[in-house]
């Protein structure tokens, strides 16, 4: 017989609890470390060269008499592409998660959506999807812009490297606005009249 108490340990990431099987009298702890051939998977959705590791653990404890908390720590190993040269950047993300769900929480209604005072909190629907916001809190805490060290774009859009350890874009005194109003006042318009 299994422990009840024991986490849930899922190599895959098809864990949902459903609202009606959550017992209220215990916190249920899970862990969510998908295989290589699904990490393969979600790297090709995310766009990422490669996700090395991936988990998701954490418990969903009750919130009062209707209500539910998660709270998980995301860890994982990602490979991007740099947006300058293209070679692959690695970059581990260490980041807690907490989610809020409400069964008394409006849902939203129309076009326009105003962004709720608790951002972590949603409504509780029939269930609660921890394979979802595993993949989409990794997707919301992958680098933007990734760049490998001493490398960057200047100016005029050429690739710039620098030594290791010295900022590749550096002020350079250059004000592309102060040399446009000089040139507006050396072709006679510096008045702003016309």
């Amino acid at each position: 017989m299994t422990d009840p108490d024991a986490p849930i340990l899922r190599h895959d990431l098809t864990l949902v609890f459903r609202h009606r099987d959550l017992t209220r009298r215990r916190i249920h702890e899970f862990a969510l470390e998908p295989e290589a051939a699904l990490r393969a998977d979600l790297a090709e959705m995310l766009g990422l060269e490669k996700l090395r590791k991936f988990r998701f653990a954490g418990r969903l404890r009750p919130l009062g008499r209707t209500d539910w908390e998660l709270v998980a720590d995301l860890g994982a190993t990602v490979v991007q592409a740099c947006v300058v040269s293209l070679d692959p950047v690695t970059t581990r993300i260490d980041e807690t998660v907490e989610r809020r769900f409400l069964r008394d929480l409006p849902e939203p209604e129309g076009e326009e959506v105003e962004t709720p005072e608790d951002e972590d909190a949603e409504p509780l629907g029939a269930a609660i999807d921890i394979g979802a916001i595993a993949t989409e809190s990794l997707m919301l805490a992958l680098p933007h812009f990734p760049r490998a060290d001493g490398v960057a774009l200047g100016a005029d859009g050429a690739l710039e490297s620098a030594p290791p350890g010295q900022a590749p874009l550096e002020d350079t005194g250059r004000r592309p606005f102060a040399e446009l109003a000089a040139l507006r006042t050396k072709l006679g318009g510096g008045d702003g009249t016309s």
